[in-house]
């Protein structure tokens, strides 16, 4: 696989980011019009099915526009997650420091921002954004935090001045937090 090729549900994240904003009716003539350019039909999501919200199997209702001969399909809604914002996040976490709190924005930039916001390398221009949206302090050396960290074990440098969450990085956000240890 391509280093460059979206997973299957970075796929999906993509379309459902695009599709989200529109209304129904938009939504359906971009489902047809991508299915017509893919050489998909709706018939074959009746033979799959779509894996809908609660594991139960929900099949698309094929719809025909008979005033233009147009075959069209909906795919029943899922159920919308809650959107958690950095300030909830950071409020659930309660990080003690501004190592803790790069973790953490990061952690909401890769897992639980809004699709058009994830991203999976941080930066010094991300902390000062998200540590303000999240009402968490400054620090009086922000550019020093992500190079500390790193060197804590939480981060790996991917380029100049980007940093990914590592595994311990990760850990302590999804099950240190609150009260874990640094």
């Amino acid at each position: 696989m391509s280093g460059n090729q979206p997973t299957l549900g970075q796929a999906i994240d993509q379309i459902l980011g695009a599709l989200g904003p529109l209304d129904d009716g938009a939504r359906r003539t971009a489902l047809a019009a991508a299915c017509m350019q893919l050489d998909i039909s709706p018939a074959d999501f009746r033979t799959s099915g779509v894996k809908g919200a609660g594991g139960a199997l929900n099949h698309p209702t094929q719809m025909h526009d008979h005033s233009s001969g147009s075959v069209s399909f909906e795919v029943p809604a899922r159920h919308q997650e809650k959107q958690v914002d950095i300030r909830a996040f950071k409020e659930q976490k309660k990080p003690t420091s501004a190592r803790q709190m790069a973790c953490v924005v990061s952690f909401y930039l890769q897992e639980l921002a809004p699709v058009n916001e994830r991203k999976d390398t941080i930066n010094t221009q991300d902390l000062e954004k998200y540590f303000k949206q999240a009402g968490f302090k400054l620090p009086g050396k922000i550019n020093q935090i992500l190079s500390d960290a790193k060197l804590a074990g939480y981060f790996d440098l991917q380029s100049r001045g980007e940093y990914k969450l590592n595994a311990v990085g990760y850990n302590l956000v999804a099950h240190n937090l609150p009260n874990g240890v640094e």
